[in-house]
């Protein structure tokens, strides 16, 4: 309940900020081409906070803060006093009417630029891209790894972080091929050691975001600090609780054989619900035999397992992995500005495998989903925080640009029509437009949802 509670407060502020700077973009080019604002509403529904400011404008914050909107004098939607005509928005000149609609998605674009900036400013601490390991009948197999691996770029495109190389490999899915290059982390790299360059076919590359994260779809084993067979954590009401382990025990044996890695221990684990697993474990130096029995879970792809309800003592991170990803007053708008471009490209990269196919509607996310997003990025605190709603900032620009007459993209459309033809697009032809787009906006928002509670 608290972790509900907790995501859809995220959720909120988020939304409420973005949705804020997106119609506050419209409000003030609309207010720098002279047209008269009668409404600035946060939220849709009845109004549980409003003010009229000094302007005329009426401010309001409405119940359901899935959106908002900028209510312009206008004489197709009621009719305008003479003296005010020329503050109508259907008045302006073409040219007026674009820079309006195109301010909203540019205001989220500009939001996620501050935002990033903020981030940089305050610096990220971040682990590089080190793997030691490729997995057979991947991409990647082709890699030989004899010693860790730090990833340089890829694509030619530089990656300081795992966050920037999962961007990077996003943006190839459907492609044909990708390059990676390497270079042991033990080197000292200067701009003349540019590492071994591999080039990897991806022609087949497919993978699931439910169930793996395109780094270990390609293959790339990620670098981890070892794990010690050493119990750091029982839950609460756990078959591990249930059978006596207590914090500090180390498991020496399962079912009669000797301890070999942590992974071995939990794929014995797993393959165990509900049958009795042996364990024999050291605790304060004397040698002891438990008998568990894990409970019987389902796991996101419909399996029966088992789960004990333990954690493992993990070593620490090497310094020489760990650094602070931050940069001046100066730089940090540059690393901003260009992380901002990043993600524009991905997201309409993305938009358009979706037509093509090479990325299933599978992947779309609805509120739930952000919700989730929004709430664990504030747990992991503010500087996180920052980084995804300048994501979902780009996200919200992005979706309100495609031509669908009802967003701010198929308005946009008609507007470039009236610019070519050099008068207004019907307004019969609109309605219908406007018709269609509600349809298939619905249809989409559909698909999210259902994608969110299929995720549950």
């Amino acid at each position: 309940m608290l972790d509900f509670l907790w995501n859809l407060g995220s959720f909120i502020v988020a939304l409420g900020i973005l949705i804020t700077v997106h119609e506050y973009g419209h409000f003030w080019v609309a207010r720098r081409c002279g047209i008269k604002v009668e409404r600035f509403s946060i939220g849709f529904g009845k109004a549980i906070w409003r003010k009229i400011g000094k302007d005329g404008t009426e401010y309001v914050v409405a119940m359901i803060p899935l959106g908002g909107y900028v209510k312009m004098l206008d004489e197709r939607v009621e009719e305008v006093p003479e003296e005010l005509l020329d503050q109508a928005f259907n008045r302006k000149t073409v040219w007026q009417r674009i820079a309006v609609v195109a301010a909203g998605p540019m205001a989220n674009f500009l939001f996620a630029i501050v935002a990033l900036y903020l981030m940089y400013i305050i610096g990220v601490p971040s682990f590089k891209p080190v793997i030691d390991t490729t997995q057979a009948n991947t991409p990647a197999a082709q890699i030989s790894i004899k010693e860790p691996m730090e990833i340089l770029s890829v694509s030619g495109q530089k990656v300081r972080n795992w966050e920037e190389v999962n961007l990077a490999l996003v943006s190839h899915i459907g492609g044909d091929s990708l390059e990676i290059s390497l270079t042991p982390l033990s080197a000292a790299v200067t701009d003349a050691q540019i590492g071994q360059s591999h080039t990897l076919d991806i022609s087949q590359w497919t993978f699931d975001p439910d169930k793996e994260s395109p780094i270990s779809a390609i293959g790339l084993g990620i670098y981890r600090p070892a794990i010690e067979p050493i119990i750091a954590l029982v839950s609460k009401g756990s078959a591990a609780e249930y059978a006596g382990m207590q914090v500090g025990d180390k498991i020496t044996a399962i079912n009669g054989k000797p301890y070999r890695d942590w992974n071995a221990f939990v794929d014995v684990i797993q393959k165990s619900a509900d049958k009795t697993v042996q364990l024999k474990i050291l605790r304060d130096n004397q040698a002891l035999t438990l008998n568990v029995t894990p409970q019987a879970q389902t796991n996101a792809a419909g399996e029966i397992i088992g789960m004990v309800g333990v954690s493992p003592t993990q070593i620490d991170w090497p310094e020489s992995m760990r650094f602070q990803l931050e940069y001046g007053i100066v730089d940090s708008f540059t690393a901003a500005a260009d992380k901002t471009w990043q993600l524009v490209v991905v997201s309409f990269k993305m938009i358009g495998k979706l037509f093509t196919g090479d990325v299933s509607v599978k992947n779309l996310s609805g509120p739930i989903s952000i919700a989730q997003g929004a709430g664990t990025s504030a747990d992991y605190g503010f500087v996180y925080f920052l980084g995804f709603i300048a994501l979902i900032s780009v996200n919200l620009g992005i979706i309100n640009l495609m031509p669908l007459p009802v967003l701010d993209g198929g308005h946009l459309l008609y507007y470039f029509i009236e610019v070519i033809t050099g008068k207004p697009v019907p307004e019969k032809v609109q309605d219908i437009g406007f018709r269609f787009g509600a349809a298939m906006l619905l249809l989409l928002m559909s698909v999210a949802l259902f994608n969110d509670f299929s995720r549950l």
